[in-house]
């Protein structure tokens, strides 16, 4: 599943490449949304909004998106078409004046709605750790914080990665995150020191968007990850096999991984 990292460089790059495009043609592949036209709308700016990516128009219209593990959004210069079977996905594609196509492939979701209305899409989403909010003294750590902690008993990795307590995390992160801050994925969100953790969520999701080291948390070449994708593996720090849980075995449904020793109970 892209995470508030990888959405935020792909709409740094989509922004870069087409911010004040003119579309001259529109084919959305949508059953809500197929009569919508935006043939004539000029691309004003990407948005990332935790793990969703908003493309603002000048006459006030916002598509949504949500990539989860399938979605794409591609730019195809003047002639250049999809491959047949990457095309069979093509969710909306739209034709710029200059040639150019930006294609939406595989979205799981799309919505297209007024801008003035993206809270419908948006709005539950907890505090964006790569939000600039010059009003926001702390980023929004502070509620985030709060948010978590009011999570209660349900286990540190889960409230993680529930979007509506704070947005961006994904599985990776909350993963790499908790071996970082010697914490079991099992403890309460409650019991989480969570400032310090979410501050250094931050500063690492920053670094992978303005860096090379994308979303490498041990700095070295390989491994990357010191515990995400190495089940059974030893840890790098203590020797410890790295235990796992696959989805269909853990609570909130996503396969986990910890260091049964860096991380005790």
């Amino acid at each position: 599943m892209a995470e508030g990292d990888s959405v935020a460089r792909l709409a740094r790059r989509l922004d870069a490449q087409l911010r004040g495009a003119l579309i001259a043609g529109c084919d959305v592949r949508h059953p809500r949304f197929a009569t919508t036209d935006l043939t004539d709308h000029r691309i004003t700016e990407w948005i990332p909004r935790g793990k969703h990516l908003l493309l603002r128009t000048d006459a006030c219209v916002t598509v949504h998106s949500h990539l989860r593990m399938s979605g794409s959004w591609t730019v195809l210069g003047p002639g250049k078409r999809l491959p047949p079977h990457v095309a069979r996905d093509l969710r909306i594609a739209l034709r710029l004046e200059d040639g150019r196509t930006v294609a939406g492939v595989a979205l799981p979701v799309l919505t297209i709605l007024a801008s003035r209305d993206e809270q419908q899409v948006v709005g539950h989403l907890g505090p964006d750790l790569l939000d600039h909010d010059p009003d926001d003294a702390d980023g929004g750590l502070a509620e985030a914080a709060r948010r978590l902690a009011a999570a209660a008993d349900t286990p540190a990795v889960a409230a993680l990665l529930d979007q509506r307590r704070v947005a961006g995390l994904g599985n990776l992160w909350a993963q790499e995150l908790l071996f970082l801050h010697g914490t079991s994925p099992w403890r309460a969100a409650a019991e989480l020191d969570a400032e310090p953790l979410l501050a250094e969520a931050r500063l690492r999701l920053r670094r992978s968007v303005e860096t090379g080291a994308y979303q490498n948390t041990t700095g070295r070449r390989a491994p990357r990850h010191w515990v995400y994708g190495r089940a059974r593996r030893p840890c790098l720090r203590c020797g410890t096999p790295v235990a796992f849980l696959p989805d269909e075995r853990t609570p909130h449904g996503r396969a986990t991984w910890w260091c049964p020793s860096c991380q005790a109970r």
